[in-house]
């Protein structure tokens, strides 16, 4: 497969697939022109990365939870630890998400929305 199949078959664009051999996450074989040709291996390496990559993953966390895939020994409590600490950054995320939102809320509440000038919100961001 050269590049432009692969990338519709995994969903990802050329420049991410190059992207991802360039750090070493894929290494597809050469043919004689020195064109890229892909193998399955290649395509499921991209295709696990994109789901990883879609859940917010690191491309560190991706590259651990790569090696843990093609490590058959691996220990699952290995590959539950990385995702526990991603789920934690997200939960901390929606809980900053959740102040941020009924903060503006707020703001949004107290602005009368009318002809006059004061705006509660545009005071709340330039006061230091």
């Amino acid at each position: 497969m050269n590049i432009g199949d692969v990338s519709a078959r995994c969903g990802l664009p050329a420049k991410t697939i190059r992207y991802y051999e360039d750090i070493g996450f894929i290494k597809p074989l050469r043919d004689s022109n020195g064109y890229r040709v892909f193998r399955p291996v290649e395509l499921h390496k991209l295709a696990f990365l994109g789901r990883a990559r879609a859940l917010g993953f690191t491309i560190e966390d991706c590259r651990a939870l790569l090696a843990l895939w093609e490590d058959k020994g691996r220990a699952s409590a290995d590959v539950k630890r990385i995702s526990n600490g991603h789920l934690a950054m997200i939960d901390t995320k929606i809980a900053d998400l959740q102040e941020m939102r009924a903060t503006l809320s707020n703001l949004v509440e107290a602005c009368a929305g009318d002809d006059r000038p004061d705006c509660p919100i545009l005071k709340q961001l330039s006061s230091n």
